[in-house]
């Protein structure tokens, strides 16, 4: 076997999962080889029609696979990130949604390949500058063009591998050469016809059923090649009624049989195809249809007990979809899952087929839940903590997230919110993309891992919720691709609207929630969930779009109010203590009902606690239930969330000063979170908290992007200052929980500029907390509802009042927190140094910015020994240096990265702060 003939066999491996020239691109000339230049041409007309139309730049994410890629997705190469615009991968507008690309001087050069590997072929997914939109093929894969030897070279364009036909209908028959003299065609290694020339055009009448081969051989004097498809020709659909008991997706009838059903109507014939048969087309696996023609159903035998087989649904011979009910996805991007994440993990079969295919197995190892008693937290006194599971942990994986309970319930958190992870496109992701709806991701782990999760929390008391995302799908969902026109989804989608009706907000691909069919897949999404995994409830993203109501969404909305109210209804049926979350952001009447109706709503208070927090006024009084004048404490307030800037970033980006007093500074900048809190967690209802928020966690939710993955930071939990602030929520939380005056409906909030004071008022005990917002020192005013002595909760200070009115003068940023019963003092960390330079002693730090220089000139009447301190904006330590008696000493930072870095300098108990930039 010669060179040549290797490298056509190794091509031939993809033929079945990619066709031999993409829908999407047409290249010049036809045959393109690796020594010599391509031109790209890009049709944004075709595939999924992402960027046509589209009036900005165009980029081209592309590489090559070659004989060293172990799959089609194994791209090498690659030109440039993903996120990087480059003018090398620009494209050029030719006409109106025709693009080109120059691929020169040479595919090899441009791409970098050494000569030793061989180009097999050209990888492309289009994109716009910030990636948010792309050019793919229809079936949202990336789209290949094939690289051929020098020489003599062949393709067939039609008909496409496994084309389906019935018996007696005609295949056309196309075929292109570069070079040859003679083509010859052969079915069923049969020869057919032979031509002169290099196109070859055939129709062939097939009037036997089953499977058949098309092979074209073209030769010249000196070469010949070969290129080969499939096709079948299809027995009749055999009806019958759904066997009794049945219910969509996979029904495990026996340790070695399953049933497969598929509601698809108006589809004219579905085959199954998978690791049970081989990937080939068989009557056999073609399955029953129901007299309405509503449903297909199928009964598979012979399978091996707890064996795994990949499987998809073939639709009318033209798309290939996983079950949208299949509890476990396999897809190409499950190779980049870690062994250690999800061990065993069954590979995609990716020499077979394309598209995201279903797992199915029999004879499950089942979980064995150990806490079946748990009792549901009280909506009123909830205490939330939201996570994202990639950007909490390194590992990513449940089994880890477990492990941190100790962390979270120490908190005194009693529920934990995950932010969705059910299977949502690619790996990482927010996962407010979602496509498959009762298949947890896999790259969080296997599904008894979450299981697990669940049972230990509940075995702490701690609640789970689950942020499910009804209002949208995205492109690899089976039921957006099931009736899609590339575009959008086709008018007889039975669940998706045509077009979102919102018309200011709008993701993916909008639910229909009038549909009768929407309303019976929601329900049993929230059904599966609360049996299957005994989630405590769900918080449903933007639950302003379940309506088909035409606007903005903001005005009250009687048909969203009932399909909110009948999904509510259903849920309850299942468990009458359900946590019901929406995310709704409407008309404060329309709220009202619901929270009246026993659902929560979220309310978003981020930017008023901002700015309180950086130092400026705010009111923070619609964070009150009462304030929007709702009869329960329904309202889910919240200051940080994964969607809004974190309050330790805007204090150290924006915070203002005076003095030296500055709120810029780290310290302060964490002293001024355990002030906001004070002024939150007590408040009657339910709060939420948002990962490490509770640390202080200050990177930008815009770092790198808003959705990419975000810096890890556990040692924050090792620094002092932040584990005070640590303790400081784990206190207010544990109060919340344990003291009945934290669920009153007697409380009030004064805000006179920047002071601030809450009032709460019960029977067995009175708190005031009162705290000054401002940068410098001020009068606070509150009054007191008993006479006698207070207890200030931090400091076990006792204040005695003779009189209720009371103002009391406050340090900036001090906040007191005063009860007429004694607490328990908390175990805060003391400050590591306790004094500061007096105020006639100097210290100037100059140049401030500094390419890496700095010189720090000291003086007054003190022992000038030493050390300086300087840390990143992380916290982390980068440089020490010692003092030895002088008055000035140098910093060199030069080896430092440019940014902001934090200094302390130590002078035996006194210490000095400030801040440095280097540039």
């Amino acid at each position: 076997m010669n060179a040549k003939t290797i490298i056509l066999v190794f091509i031939m491996l993809f033929a079945e999962a990619l066709a031999s020239y993409s829908q999407v691109i047409t290249t010049d000339p036809e045959f393109p080889v690796a020594d010599a230049a391509v031109t790209i041409y890009f049709d944004a007309t075709q595939g999924n029609q992402g960027l046509m139309d589209y009036s900005g730049d165009i980029y081209a994410h592309t590489g090559v696979i070659t004989d060293q890629s172990t799959s089609s997705s194994d791209w090498k190469y690659v030109i440039a990130e993903w996120n990087v615009n480059t003018d090398k991968a620009k494209l050029i507008e030719v006409t109106s949604n025709l693009y080109k690309l120059e691929i020169q001087p040479s595919i090899k050069e441009f791409y970098g390949v050494p000569d030793e590997e061989v180009i097999l072929k050209l990888a492309f997914v289009f994109r716009n500058s910030d990636g948010s939109i792309t050019g793919r093929e229809a079936d949202g894969g990336d789209a290949f063009v094939e690289v051929y030897e020098a020489g003599l070279n062949l393709n067939i364009s039609s008909p496409t591998n496994n084309y389906i036909i019935i018996p007696g209908q005609q295949v056309d028959i196309s075929a292109t050469s570069n070079d040859a003299d003679s083509m010859f065609l052969f079915i069923d290694d049969i020869l057919i016809s032979k031509l002169e020339g290099t196109n070859l055009s055939y129709s062939h009448t097939e009037n036997i059923a089953g499977s058949h081969k098309i092979k074209v051989i073209a030769e010249n004097a000196t070469e010949f090649a070969a290129d080969s498809v499939n096709y079948f020709a299809r027995g009749t659909n055999n009806e019958g009624d759904l066997p009794s008991g049945w219910i969509k997706g996979i029904n495990y009838l026996a340790a070695d049989s399953v049933g497969l059903v598929l509601f698809a109507p108006n589809k004219d014939f579905v085959f199954v195809i998978g690791d049970f048969n081989s990937w080939s087309l068989s009557d056999d696996y073609m399955m029953n249809r129901t007299p309405d023609g509503k449903y297909y159903w199928l009964a598979i035998g012979g399978l091996t007990p707890k064996e795994e087989y990949i499987f998809q649904y073939f639709i009318d011979g033209e798309l290939k979809i996983a079950d949208p009910y299949t509890e476990k996805t396999s897809d190409v991007n499950d190779k980049y899952i870690l062994e250690d994440t999800y061990p065993g993990l069954i590979a995609y079969p990716e020499d077979k087929t394309s598209s995201t295919a279903s797992v199915l197995q029999t004879n499950q190892d089942e979980y064995q839940w150990k806490n079946d008693d748990f009792a549901i937290p009280g909506k009123e006194n909830l205490i939330i903590y939201e996570l994202l599971v990639r950007d909490f942990l390194a590992n990513h994986d449940y089994k880890t997230l477990k492990d941190t309970l100790d962390y979270l319930d120490s908190l005194g958190i009693n529920a934990i919110e995950l932010m969705p992870v059910s299977e949502f496109e690619g790996n990482e992701s927010w996962g407010y993309n979602p496509s498959f709806y009762f298949a947890p991701d896999k790259y969080y782990g296997p599904k008894n891992d979450l299981k697990a999760f669940v049972d230990s929390c509940h075995g702490r008391g701690i609640a789970v919720i689950m942020d499910m995302v009804l209002n949208h799908s995205y492109g690899q969902s089976p039921l957006v691709r099931m009736y899609f026109d590339g575009e959008k989804p086709t008018a007889d989608n039975p669940w998706y609207n045509v077009q979102s009706p919102n018309t200011s907000y709008s993701w993916g691909y909008d639910f229909n929630h009038e549909s009768i069919y929407t309303k019976e897949f929601v329900d049993s999404v929230n059904r599966f969930w609360l049996e299957k995994y005994k989630v405590d409830g769900f918080r449903f993203d933007f639950t302003k779009g379940f309506t088909n109501t035409i606007g903005d969404g903001w005005n009250y909305d009687a048909s969203r109010i009932a399909i909110l109210k009948r999904m509510a209804n259903e849920i309850w049926a299942i468990n009458s203590n359900a946590y019901i979350i929406l995310e709704h952001f409407t008309n404060n009447t329309e709220e009202i009902e619901l929270s009246d109706y026993g659902m929560m709503i979220w309310g978003n208070i981020n930017h008023e606690y901002r700015e309180a927090s950086k130092g400026n006024t705010s009111d923070i009084s619609w964070g009150l239930y009462t304030e929007r004048s709702w009869s329960t404490p329904n309202l889910i307030s919240y200051m940080e969330s994964h969607d809004e800037e974190r309050l330790m970033y805007t204090n150290l980006s924006s915070g203002i000063s005076y003095g030296s007093y500055d709120i810029k500074d780290l310290p302060t900048a964490l002293k001024r979170v355990e002030l906001v809190a004070n002024f939150f967690i007590p408040i009657p209802g339910p709060k939420m908290i948002w990962q490490f928020g509770e640390l202080g966690y200050d990177i930008s939710i815009d770092d790198d992007c808003r959705v990419c993955n975000k810096p890890i930071h556990w040692e924050y939990y090792n620094q002092e200052d932040r584990y005070r602030l640590y303790t400081i929520y784990k206190t207010l939380n544990n109060l919340k929980l344990n003291y009945d005056v934290f669920s009153t409906s007697d409380f009030t909030l004064d805000q006179d500029g920047k002071a601030k004071t809450i009032n709460l008022y019960s029977d067995d005990m009175n708190v005031v907390i009162m705290g000054n917002f401002d940068v410098t020192s001020l009068f606070v005013s509150a009054t007191f509802p008993k006479l006698g002595n207070w207890f200030e909760l931090y400091s076990g200070d006792t204040l005695s009042i003779t009189r209720a009115d009371q103002s009391l003068i406050f340090e900036p940023g001090e906040y007191r927190f005063y009860t007429d019963v004694k607490l328990k003092q908390p175990n805060l960390p003391t400050a590591l140094f306790n004094k500061v330079l007096d105020t006639k002693q100097e210290l100037k730090v100059y140049p401030n910015p500094s390419s890496g220089i700095f010189y720090f000139e000291i003086s007054g009447e003190y022992e000038k020994t030493g050390n300086i301190y300087l840390y990143d904006i992380d916290g982390k330590l980068r440089l020490q240096e010692e003092i030895t008696g002088s008055d000035n000493v140098e910093i060199n930072a030069t080896e430092l990265k440019n940014g902001i870095y934090f200094f302390k300098l130590i002078f035996d108990e006194n210490a000095y702060t400030g801040k440095l930039l280097k540039n």
